[in-house]
């Protein structure tokens, strides 16, 4: 069988998936961020087109279940602008929820996230690619912990990738330790998002050992102002040989955040002068084609 991603218009071979923004979010709502959502669908079109023009051809978005995703929108923005979308399932922090919401779907979470992996999200037919799922600051509370056993329930009754959200980067070891150690998910299968916003060598060395996948995602955000560092971090990871297990992304969650035409305009270029134009290929072609296949 082969590998395939799971998009908004069906599965597609992974090896078609192009350059890759491993993580970002072309709509997005939470009560944690009022007034700056992102539920324009023409600003989402112009920015899938800019990210196109530079040579774009996927972008995976994080946004998960009750954050305002806008499926149904989802698969004609792919069509017209000629980008693969991958969509997301999952749950977010608890801060960016209502209590009744989260009280509406805690007993069944695993049942929600299997449904939107296999038969499609509401019913707008579209299958989720992934699960988001979120830990907190140097910890997992109670909410993490739980909805990080359901992801790992959906993931094993399908094979979907799990995507975490660390708080500022932190709490990698905390993941490891529940989501592969005692829920037994393949690190393989384990995507570890904002590793640039605590430039922690050690951590990320052990994560890449452990064999998961790394991101780095959100450059230029100004209350994450770590750009400078993640050069360095990326080339540390490729010189201890661990090239194979790295991502990019844009993460754009408010308007005015760079986003993913900036990853490949500004991003893109940097980090070519540090790890030269083939490493950085095999970050944003081969390994997102790797980790989103299930």
């Amino acid at each position: 069988m082969v590998s395939a991603a799971h998009t908004v218009l069906g599965a597609v071979p992974a090896t078609r998936l192009g350059v890759v923004d491993a993580h970002d979010h072309l709509f997005i709502r939470s009560p944690r961020l009022p007034g700056q959502e992102l539920d324009d669908a023409e600003a989402a079109a112009a920015r899938l087109a800019a990210f196109a023009s530079l040579g774009g051809g996927t972008v995976v978005q994080w946004t998960p279940y009750g954050m305002g995703r806008r499926i149904a929108r989802l698969p004609a923005l792919s069509r017209e602008s000629g980008v693969h979308v991958i969509a997301a399932t999952g749950l977010h922090q608890h801060v960016h929820y209502s209590d009744a919401l989260l009280a509406s779907v805690r007993d069944r979470l695993d049942e929600l996230f299997v449904g939107e992996l296999t038969e499609g999200i509401g019913d707008t037919g579209v299958r989720a690619g992934l699960i988001k799922v979120a830990g907190g600051f140097h910890g997992l509370d109670e909410h993490a912990v739980h909805t990080m056993r359901a992801a790992a329930t959906a993931h094993h009754a399908t094979g979907a990738p799990i995507a975490v959200h660390l708080e500022l980067g932190t709490g990698v070891l905390d993941v490891l330790d529940l989501v592969c150690g005692e829920l037994g998910v393949a690190p393989g299968s384990l995507i570890l998002g904002h590793l640039n916003r605590t430039p922690d060598f050690t951590v990320h060395r052990l994560a890449a050992e452990a064999g998961t996948w790394l991101a780095f995602d959100g450059p230029s955000r100004a209350n994450h102002a770590t750009d400078w560092r993640m050069p360095d971090a990326l080339r540390a990871l490729v010189d201890a040989g661990f090239a194979g297990r790295l991502l990019l992304g844009g993460d754009t969650v408010t308007p005015d955040t760079p986003g993913m035409p900036y990853l490949l305009r500004r991003v893109r270029p940097r980090l070519e002068l540090d790890l030269g134009q083939e490493v950085l290929e095999q970050i944003l072609v081969a390994n997102p084609a790797r980790a989103y296949a299930w």
